[in-house]
């Protein structure tokens, strides 16, 4: 559809109000890259495989670059001088990631490192220069600059593009009216930058290095920059930009090239259809639409032997086409999947309009009838489209009363469930809290690698864990984590982990659901809180693997089980059977929930502080861990957070409990409850002598404030020496004090590390279990 250039300011209104009813259309041929440094090219594609996945495939000229692939399945690649990038998707609930991943070498191959500096909301294109990586992201471009590698530099530019073009230091983007915009360093691009055309109904973009050309949607060529050569007239569909050098697809399918040293398209390819062809230095290659095989052109090395690959796929697998699908895509996609045809090329289309269509009617005032009806029906649909939102916004907001039913997410319904509405079935209420929970899921994944988080951590293959746990078998469990069950295994390297691997039990929609959003949110909790944090008594997570139906979590092993296991399993069998030992657990333990209040920016409530999170390494080293629960904290000028209680009962915050208040004298109150435990060996809720159910805090508390500890003292470890039972009643008036009714007059986790170093120097035996200094270590 082609439009006058001069439109009617009415219309150029209306047409930005209502741009989503023309949906955009991206012609790069994403499946092809091409990679060079001074002496080499690497040309590499994506090639089906029986599976119906797509398997990265890379061939050097001359050979001797070799890239060690992971085995997955990419979806998109580009490639630049010294590096190649390939995108694949991962599910994550109901929605996709984009995550890219790229491969940077010298000129002989050496030096091989690969590393992902991308992962969030989907990549709609992916286009690279010689030192730039750029893409699409919610119709804005973000580029990740190369020059030094690991410098990603992410740069956004705010504007809705459909399309992109990436030359050396600039970037050109055509908005969804047709229009292009080049934006970089004016000074090294060779006029690009501001010599571009201002207006115009452009379709296809394409960049060299110097240059940049696009096609009009009748067909027409423009090209600004450093242009070399004489530029064709005619009409085009596709075209593909190199150094001093352009190649471009004919409505045929035929290509012309032209360029600097007389370049110009190889006589064996004068008549060969092309489906698309992509460029990079001095050479190019396209996918032949016979046979979908890759031939490549413009060097002496590539001239004499144009065939790289026999088949690759002839483009990306997607849910929906914009006009038709590719015949023969069942070959390439799996079920409910298909390569779409570019809608030029689509025989069932409408013709082009008529010069007699183009022209204004009398009285028109420039506008047409064809203008005119694809004008109404987008508007038509954009208002429908709103008015529907509204109705249903309108209907849920008088329904809810426009109050939320709970403020602090899924995993509040660990304490206080939700009681559903009245005239909601258990499936109707799923189905409306679930739509939140997988925006905060996505919104907090991506928010964690935009800003730089997770770098750290190795993601696994489900592949490589199912084997090393046989198929999570029942022989490696080891325990259950606070969204799924834990195994213990050896990776192939010698490593010993522990996988924690999330599990769904089937019950009803609504259970089902719940249970799906506390494991989800309770993953992306762990994943979030441990990539950033780094600390000697905080359980190390090594890495993850996540996809619409896994998640898990691998982390380093602790080889000598949680401390719940000693005090109530192991019991007087423990080395922890011995007070010095046990106030030197404690003050491990201690200074790894004070990292988190004092230390960590933002600050982190744990929120799950009991025996069986806090875990011995081979060392005896006490650490932290299961972040499922944790929240950050109160900000600068807050007191506290307002949301329902979460937790394990026994060691839920009373204040926090009846409240809803959160703060950190939370997790001290719970850590006053694991010192408790630490005393007198019973657990926080336990049976009495009656069988009766008995809370630690009403039945110890009393015995120590009357100066009685003695009574309750746990009778497997040995009565304390003279000098162990002044350090043992310090210790649990220091546990009163934590399960104060009041936060405010419990004290800090600092506070309570001090006392800790305190009471164990005041038992003059030194720690026998545990590197760590009496000193303070945080």
């Amino acid at each position: 559809m082609a439009f006058p250039f001069q439109y009617p300011t009415f219309f150029l209104l209306i047409s930005t109000l209502c741009f989503f009813s023309f949906p955009p259309q991206s012609n790069s041929l994403s499946t092809v890259s091409i990679s060079h440094t001074s002496n080499q090219t690497l040309v590499c594609a994506l090639v089906p495989s029986p599976n119906q996945q797509s398997f990265l495939n890379c061939t050097s000229f001359p050979s001797g670059i070799q890239i060690p692939f992971p085995n997955v399945s990419y979806s998109r690649i580009v490639g630049g001088m010294g590096f190649l990038c390939g995108v694949r998707s991962q599910s994550l609930i109901t929605s996709s990631v984009s995550v890219m991943e790229c491969w940077r070498f010298l000129a002989n191959g050496s030096n091989m490192s690969r590393k992902r500096i991308y992962r969030g909301p989907v990549l709609s294109q992916l286009e690279a220069g010689d030192s730039h990586v750029c893409g699409i992201v919610n119709n804005n471009i973000n580029c990740w600059l190369w020059r030094e590698w690991g410098s990603n530099t992410r740069a956004a530019v705010t504007r809705s593009f459909s399309s992109i073009a990436v030359g050396e230091e600039f970037v050109c983007g055509l908005d969804r009216n047709g229009n292009v915009l080049c934006l970089g360093d004016n000074d090294s691009n060779n006029n690009v930058v501001g010599s571009e055309p201002r207006s115009g109904n452009y379709s296809v973009i394409a960049a060299g290095s110097k240059h940049a050309c696009a096609i009009t949607l009748n067909g027409s060529l423009t090209c600004w920059g450093n242009v070399a050569g004489n530029q064709p007239e005619g009409e085009f569909k596709d075209l593909a930009l190199g150094d001093n050098r352009s190649c471009v697809i004919r409505v045929n399918d035929t290509v012309f090239c032209w360029g600097d040293g007389d370049f110009k398209t190889p006589t064996t390819l004068v008549e060969t259809n092309f489906i698309g062809i992509v460029a990079k230095g001095s050479v190019f290659c396209g996918v032949v639409t016979s046979n979908y095989s890759v031939l490549c052109w413009g060097n002496d090395v590539l001239d004499g032997n144009q065939l790289v690959y026999g088949r690759v796929m002839p483009g990306t697998c997607t849910s929906h086409c914009p006009c038709d699908a590719l015949p023969g895509y069942g070959d390439y996609c799996g079920p409910g999947l298909m390569v779409c045809q570019r809608c030029d090329l689509v025989a069932a289309s409408p013709p082009p309009p008529t010069a007699s269509e183009l022209e204004p009617k009398k009285g028109s005032n420039g506008w047409t009838s064809r203008m005119v009806v694809l004008l109404v029906v987008g508007c038509l649909g954009s208002v429908s489209l709103v008015a529907s939102l509204v109705f249903f916004l309108c209907r849920y907001r008088g329904r809810g009363g426009g109050s939320r039913v709970h403020d602090s997410g899924p995993m509040e319904l660990a304490v206080s469930p939700q009681i559903p509405r009245r005239g909601e079935t258990e499936n109707q209420q799923a189905a409306v809290a679930v739509p939140a929970v997988l925006d905060k899921l996505d919104t907090r994944l991506s928010h964690m690698y935009s800003m730089g988080n997770g770098g750290n951590l190795e993601e696994f293959s489900l592949e490589v864990l199912v084997k090393v746990t046989d198929n999570f078998s029942l022989e490696y469990k080891i325990g259950v984590g606070s969204f799924g069950s834990v195994y213990h295994a050896t990776l192939e390297d010698g490593r010993e982990v522990a996988i924690k691997r999330a599990e769904v039990s089937a019950t009803s929609a609504l259970l089902m659901r719940r249970k799906e959003e506390d494991r989800d949110v309770a993953f992306v909790a762990e994943l979030e809180f441990l990539s950033r944090l780094n600390h000697k008594h905080l359980v190390r997570l090594l890495g993850f693997y996540e996809d619409a139906n896994e998640r898990v979590l691998v982390y380093e092993y602790m080889s000598n089980c949680t401390l719940h296991d000693h005090l109530h399993k192991l019991k007087g069998s423990s080395p922890l059977a011995s007070w010095p030992n046990r106030l030197q657990v404690a003050l491990d333990a201690a200074r790894g929930i004070d990292y988190l209040h004092a230390y960590a920016v933002p600050p982190i409530i744990h929120r799950d502080i009991k025996p069986s999170n806090i875990l011995l390494d081979s060392n005896w080293t006490a650490k932290v861990s299961d972040f499922g629960l944790s929240l950050m904290g109160p900000q600068d000028g807050e007191s506290h957070l307002s949301l329902w209680a979460a937790g394990t009962l026994g060691y839920v915050d009373p204040e926090y409990y009846r409240l809803h208040i959160l703060t950190t004298k939370s997790d001290v109150y719970s850590f006053g409850v694991v010192l408790l435990e630490l005393l007198c060996g019973y657990k926080a809720i336990h049976t009495n002598e009656e069988g009766m159910p008995r809370n630690i805090v009403d039945y110890v508390v009393p015995y120590i404030m009357r100066g009685e500890i003695h009574r309750v003292l746990d009778p497997h470890v040995p009565p304390p020496t003279p000098l162990e039972i002044e350090a043992v009643q310090f210790i649990g008036y220091l546990a009163v004090d934590c399960v104060g009714i009041e936060g405010r007059s419990r004290p800090t986790m600092s506070e309570v590390v001090s006392c800790l170093e305190r009471a164990l120097m005041s038992c003059l035996v030194q720690p026998t279990l545990s590197s760590s200094s009496t000193a303070s270590s945080r």
